[in-house]
């Protein structure tokens, strides 16, 4: 794979680990206004980084989670998680 697939699922896996984080701190303060802005700011960047990614290297996602498209299957390697 070139730069860009390893750029982008380093962005992804980073923003995500935000909203785990975001998701842990929110369960024991479920009405901090600043962390569900944050949270939603996120969650609204994963699913745009999301769509950039899929679009150009395939579903990051089984079981109807992400669109295919020909050509793109979710079983062609190298795998998110391998990377």
């Amino acid at each position: 794979m070139n730069e860009e697939y390893y750029r982008l699922l380093g962005e992804l896996q980073a923003i995500d680990f935000v909203l785990v984080e975001l998701n842990l701190y929110l369960d024991t303060h479920p009405h901090d206004t600043q962390a569900i802005h944050q949270y939603n700011q996120y969650s609204h960047q994963s699913q745009e980084l999301k769509k950039k990614f899929e679009s150009r290297f395939g579903p990051l996602q089984n079981f109807g989670n992400s669109p295919m498209e020909p050509g793109k299957l979710w079983n062609q390697p190298p795998w998110p998680w391998q990377v």
